[in-house]
């Protein structure tokens, strides 16, 4: 390897000419280094390259020329560059732009954009065979039975891959081989066809009402404008935001441009895929972590190519190099799996907002429950909003009400209160579905020791193990550690003395098979639906009216629709409030109010149980009276008060170490240095709710400031002096979602 790399810098020896080029590598640097390439290959802003570093070849992105800081005799040359159409200049500018708001390096942002290095080579021709005419044919030729069979399957039909032609013909790859050397047989490479058939924007799509006609033409002006644009689509569950924002892609489509559709939950997205079938004719192309090494190749290609006109994709699909970008959806934009917290902390639904902006094209944020963020700048003028008031056809909203835990108990040692047990007999009487929604995975959240109170945590993390009683393992869902159940406590030695102590989905399902023995159900999270194929028959199973009760997670909080499902229940509607989350109120009703919209989405009407120890909190009762408007007004005035986002500023600052003492000294050495700014406070240093994870200790700062206050500045010029021990890490996250 090394000799290669002096082999490729001899190529430019000092007296041949060359250009100066500055190539950023996908490394956590914010610098780019320069190199020198051959003039001929006239490398462009946005080309891909490969070039070495130290004993490594790397691959990276042309910036532009370099500079004359490095002395001539120092460069290195560029090794490569790659066929592959050049990144625009909006993902260069994207780059830039996310690391800049993160204070992320711009080469962490970058790792991003090229993500499938396999995609940068061609993809390899097909090859075929076709017969040599026989008056072509070399004299004296030796004719085999295996030989005519092969002549004769070539003889009426197109050329064949060679896998082909010795299945129809009954022969070896070795009798193959000899007719080629013969002279019978020629070779001949292919391309390879389009990996995705292109979708049809003038197949008929559902009949839309008056206001979903409305809002389409409203969404295809703005693609047909092709400028930037924000629109909140802004609709009922089960109101055709979806079938909405469909003529909006076909306007993007007819007009020659592609689209990106942004989900929070690609392995859950089964209906959807379903749904753009029947609109456009094709399925899109898909973007998510879970893709076969080949599939992503050859998407990332084709989107770069411009042959993938239409990509659904998880946050990362954001960073994608389309080449003709027509139009940006962001479906569910209130989720929070839209923020990434590890790596490069960045909010998808915001950058997508920057990415539209870079590209001049309209951008859809989708929601029944917008966030709080997106309803304050429709408010202020920055964003427009389109409004979807009620379900097509004779669907309504459902009826929604509070079961009050502390006058309808549960029976000891079970959870459903008895209301919801009569409403689900009833529901199960009349050959209707019901959903029980719990957002806690595995059979119990803690296990103690009945003897001496002992709880079983994480050897890694400041967290509690949660059993999960299908696969015989506690596990912990913040690190991934997994062990077996011990035999005796670890404190008093007791055996055989531990005890489950609270529900997740899989207790709540031993509940539903003890009162309903009859029924079947499916546990619906992410332990038991791994991926887009599994999703795909859970949905099947219940369109098919194979599953009579969900038993489920968040996984079935949003985006499904079951013409069956009547009854949703949900066993502890307060979860999501515990907690110090500046967001909880907005996320808890957010959550409720779409795990709600599940039910009634056909011509039978729905019904919503609740069940919570608090019905007078501001969510519950907003929840109950169907008054969306109330509960945002509480809030925004709460958060107003406070001065927090959207009408403040926050950045959480995590220092992490191999040992408290360590992390304890270097969180307070970072407050010493902390600025003393008008609008600007430090909250901190104290321990991180998760004191310890995945090993390491971390300390936690908060910084507030007034929204006019510039917070990436404020942090760059205070945090670039700090030098840290190696063994110190300082993780930096603008506008935390997380705060643990």
């Amino acid at each position: 390897m090394d000799g290669e790399l002096r082999r490729v810098d001899d190529l430019f020896p000092l007296d041949a000419p060359y250009e100066r080029v500055s190539v950023l590598l996908p490394l956590p640097l914010d610098g780019a280094y320069d190199y020198k390439a051959d003039p001929a290959w006239g490398l462009e802003r946005g080309a891909v390259v490969e070039v070495p570093l130290g004993r490594r070849r790397l691959i990276g992105v042309v910036l532009g020329p370099g500079g004359d800081d490095v002395a001539e005799d120092k460069l290195r040359g560029v090794i490569r560059a790659f066929d592959v159409p050049p990144l625009p200049g909006t993902v260069l500018d994207l780059v830039d732009w996310v690391a800049g708001w993160t204070l992320a390096a711009r080469g962490s942002v970058l790792r991003m954009a090229i993500s499938s290095p396999g995609a940068l080579e061609p993809p390899p021709a097909t090859q075929v065979l076709t017969a040599v005419p026989e008056a072509a044919w070399p004299p004296n030729v030796r004719m085999t039975p295996a030989r005519r069979r092969a002549l004769a399957a070539l003889a009426d039909g197109p050329a064949l891959e060679p896998r082909d032609l010795a299945r129809e013909a009954g022969i070896g790859p070795a009798v193959i081989k000899s007719m080629l050397e013969a002279g019978l047989l020629e070779r001949h490479d292919l391309a390879p066809p389009p990996p995705f058939a292109a979708p049809d924007p003038d197949r008929a799509g559902h009949d839309l009402t008056g206001e979903q006609a409305a809002a389409a033409e409203a969404l295809r002006q703005a693609v047909a404008d092709r400028a930037f644009a924000v629109t909140a689509l802004d609709g009922v569950t089960g109101s055709g935001k979806t079938e909405v924002y469909f003529e909006a892609i076909a306007a993007a489509l007819a007009a020659g441009r592609q689209a990106l559709v942004l989900l929070p939950e690609i392995a859950l997205s089964a209906q959807w895929l379903e749904r753009f079938e029947a609109r456009f004719g094709t399925a899109p192309a898909v973007w998510h972590s879970d893709l076969k090494p080949g599939v992503r190749r050859r998407t990332w290609r084709a989107v770069a190519e411009g042959t993938a006109r239409v990509l659904v994709g998880a946050r990362s699909a954001l960073f994608l190099p389309f080449a003709e970008l027509g139009l940006i959806v962001v479906d569910e934009e209130h989720e929070p799996a839209y923020k990434q917290e590890d790596g490069v902390a960045y909010q998808a639904r915001d950058m997508a907002v920057v990415r539209a902006h870079l590209e001049s094209v309209p951008v859809v944020l989708v929601s029944a429950t917008p966030s709080l963020e997106t309803l304050e700048n429709v408010r202020s003028g920055r964003y427009r909003a389109l409004h979807l008031h009620a379900r097509p056809g004779s669907a309504v909203l459902p009826t929604v009400e509070l079961i009050d835990m502390r006058r309808d108990r549960p029976e000891r040692g079970r959870f459903l209160a008895p209301g919801l047990v009569r409403a689900m007999r009833q529901t199960l009487d009349e050959g209707e579905q019901a959903l029980l929604f719990l957002n806690r995975r595995g059979y119990a959240p803690l296990t103690l020791c009945r003897a001496c109170g002992h709880r079983l945590e994480c050897p890694n993390c400041t967290a509690w193990l949660v059993e999960h009683r299908l696969l015989g393992r506690l596990q912990c869902h913040h690190c991934g550690y997994s062990g077996r159940m011990p035999k005796a406590c670890p404190s008093c030695e007791a055996e055989d003395s531990f005890v489950a102590s609270g529900p997740g989905v899989e207790r709540l399902a031993e509940e539903v098979l003890s009162r309903f023995p009859d029924a079947r159900f499916q546990i619906a999270s992410s332990d038991t639906i791994l991926g887009p194929d599994q999703a795909a028959e859970f949905v099947r199973a219940v369109n098919a009216r194979e599953i009579d009760v969900i038993v489920g997670t968040q996984i079935v909080a949003k985006g499904h629709h079951f013409p069956w499902l009547t009854l949703v229940g949900v066993v502890d509607a307060d979860l999501g409030l515990a907690g110090g989350d500046l967001r909880a109120g907005e996320r808890t009703y957010q959550m409720l109010h779409q795990v709600a919209g599940r039910a009634g989405r056909a011509e039978r009407p729905g019904r919503v149980l609740l069940q919570t120890h608090v019905p007078e909190n501001p969510v519950m009762a907003a929840l109950a009276a169907g008054d969306r408007e109330r509960f945002l007004e509480y809030e925004t005035e709460q958060r107003r008060a406070a001065g927090m986002p959207p009408f403040g500023r926050l950045a959480g600052l995590v220092v992490s170490a191999p040992d408290a003492e360590r992390a304890d000294l270097a969180a307070r050495a970072i407050a010493r240095a902390a600025p003393r700014i008008d609008g600007v406070a430090v909250l901190g240093p104290a321990p991180a709710p998760l004191a310890l994870l995945r090993g390491r200790h971390r300390r936690r700062l908060l910084v507030k400031a007034r929204k006019d206050v510039n917070l990436q500045r404020v942090l760059r010029d205070w945090l670039s002096p700090i030098k840290l021990e190696n063994a110190v890490r300082l993780t930096i996250d603008v506008d935390p979602y997380s705060f643990l």
